[in-house]
């Protein structure tokens, strides 16, 4: 069964322009060309605080394979791990599985 992953980060003050380039000209395009499908990525409106990003997946055993294909690679343990402390309080970071409900149009 398909799930998805709301991703909501809190970002460290003064950095939300930085790292949402980093998403969109990094991050995301790095991760899709592992496979994994991103629906959305968002930024507070008045709260610079907030990054928000969801991303889909088939089913659990996917979700580990691509986990493992994206976070155990070589580019990410050097080139984007190192950098996420400086514009993420990852402590402040919530990650929340959800399916969609019968009816909804993204299924």
């Amino acid at each position: 069964m398909a799930f998805f992953e709301l991703r909501k980060y809190k970002v460290n003050p003064g950095k939300l322009a930085g790292w949402v380039k980093i998403m969109e000209e990094e991050i995301i395009p790095f991760q899709v060309s592992k496979g994994m499908v991103i629906c959305g990525s968002y930024q507070g409106e008045t709260d610079e605080s907030v990054y928000v990003w969801i991303r889909r997946f088939d089913s659990e055993e996917q979700r580990v394979q691509l986990y493992k294909d994206v976070y155990e690679s070589e580019y990410w343990k050097t080139q984007i791990a190192p950098r996420v402390p400086e514009y993420l309080d990852r402590p402040g970071n919530v990650i929340t599985r959800l399916v969609a409900t019968p009816r909804s149009p993204v299924q």
